[in-house]
């Protein structure tokens, strides 16, 4: 064995025990098109089914890989056909039922999330759709693993503004009906610009509609080896600092690779993509705001943070490209609150504010993430900060996300306490000013004039 060999095993050991190197998650995509009906009980028989047998060796499979290779892998997941999409005619009681059927074929399984209740509304609600978003606060306060994300905008359809309106709605109503657990429902729950329907990450993965009867998406993350690399660079200028992101990226990607390979092979399942994002946990050294810090930034949220993201997500992105023939998903940085413990530093000490996220989201991977505000916010507010998110999706023809929490009964300088990959969150200020007339305009946003491309 040659001295380069060694070294790369060694630098993968370290990689895993010192700089929290994992795989996030694999995630099987399941197509259930085949389970529609009309008989609501006949539906949830065979989704039920479905699902079960589909992935009835997923986490066994996911243990033996991460036993033999000696690589973490957090979490084993599924992801099923928008449910708006099943055939057949289905009131928001009937959407409740499904609910209940993923959630149960979820913990027969042993996963910790199953993503897919959600609906495509970029142009406009189909009578199921309209329904399916209708049950979202029942159905998720009464689950513990079904997520949900609806995508409201695109850069081809422009930005459905009934819909933008309607989830500030659904996200006051959810978090009002999980109150006892600081909101937690809307955590389960993301507002899409743009949705990738390849993303392996929760709450906004689903199996799109061009995807195979069943997939196999990988999704890796290693904030910490990327803030050890920089570290380790030194004080060299940005071009040396984004040519040793984009190796560190090639490395953490090809690991990815590697597991998804196996697992695919294993499960006898297509290999779909691997998601290179950045994703970071409230842990200490797994943090995207320190690799930003790590840069030269005193505190993440400071003026220079959005050049460090930009150089960050692109260098990922192309170290990454060049370790997989299919990359997909989100893969760049990822930005939550809640699940970064420099994020949680930067609210806290007044650096990093709701604002300057917003600006962040332009150059990074998905948006505003996992965001703890204030449980009075109305429902006109919420739809405002969704508004402005998704328009920066739809004009930089990229994916934008919401996750917000308006924790019920929180108010500015309390927090809230998730617990495990959700973290806990600082409560957010919001402005104070009213969009409340600008949002019952009602109607469509139109599409950017870069839309017409054919």
């Amino acid at each position: 064995m040659s001295m380069i060999n060694i070294h790369d095993i060694l630098e993968t050991i370290n990689m895993i025990k010192e700089e929290n190197l994992d795989i996030r998650t694999i995630t099987m995509g399941i197509s259930l098109y085949d389970c529609a009906g009309d008989d609501i009980q006949t539906v949830c028989d065979r989704i039920y089914d479905k699902i079960t047998t589909t992935a009835e060796r997923l986490v066994p499979v996911g243990c033996e890989i991460e036993k033999e290779l000696g690589i973490p892998i957090i979490n084993k997941r599924v992801s099923v056909t928008p449910i708006s999409l099943v055939g057949g005619k289905y009131s928001p009681e009937d959407y409740i039922r499904i609910a209940h059927t993923l959630d149960r074929a979820a913990h027969t399984l042993g996963i910790n999330f199953l993503g897919g209740y959600g609906a495509l509304v970029q142009k406009g609600f189909t009578d199921n759709a309209r329904n399916l978003i209708d049950s979202i606060p029942v159905a998720l306060a009464e689950t513990e693993r079904v997520c949900s994300s609806v995508n409201v905008a695109s850069t081809k359809a422009g930005i459905n503004m009934d819909a933008v309106a309607l989830m500030g709605q659904i996200i006051k109503k959810t978090a009002y009906l999980t109150k006892d657990k600081e909101s937690i429902g809307c955590a389960k729950l993301v507002v899409f610009a743009n949705v990738p329907e390849d993303n392996p990450f929760m709450a906004g993965a689903f199996h799109g509609v061009g995807e195979a009867e069943t997939v196999i998406n990988v999704g890796v993350s290693g904030p910490g080896v990327v803030s050890s690399a920089i570290r380790r660079a030194g004080n060299c200028d940005f071009s040396a600092l984004a040519e040793t992101i984009k190796k560190t990226a090639f490395k953490i990607t090809r690991m990815g690779q590697l597991v998804a390979a196996k697992a695919s092979e294993r499960l006898g399942v297509p290999f779909g993509i691997v998601d290179l994002s950045l994703a970071p946990t409230p842990a200490v050294g797994d943090s995207v705001a320190h690799i930003l810090e790590g840069m030269g930034l005193e505190k993440c949220g400071g003026h220079g943070t959005t050049a460090a993201l930009a150089l960050l997500n692109d260098a990922v992105k192309k170290g990454g490209v060049m370790a997989s023939s299919h990359v997909g998903g989100l893969s760049g940085a990822f930005i939550p609150v809640s699940e970064d413990a420099g994020m949680i530093d930067a609210v806290t000490c007044g650096a990093l504010s709701l604002e300057k996220l917003e600006a962040m989201t332009a150059v990074c991977s998905v948006g505003l993430d996992m965001i703890a505000v204030p449980g009075d916010t109305t429902a006109e507010t919420i739809s405002g900060i969704i508004a402005d998110e998704i328009s920066i999706g739809v004009a930089n023809t990229k994916t934008t996300a919401v996750r917000l929490i308006p924790a019920y009964g929180k108010s500015v300088g309390d927090s809230v306490e998730f617990g495990g990959l959700l973290g806990y969150a600082p409560i957010m200020k919001l402005s104070e000013y009213s969009c409340a007339d600008f949002i019952a305009r009602g109607g469509r946003i139109p599409a950017p004039i870069h839309s017409l491309k054919n």
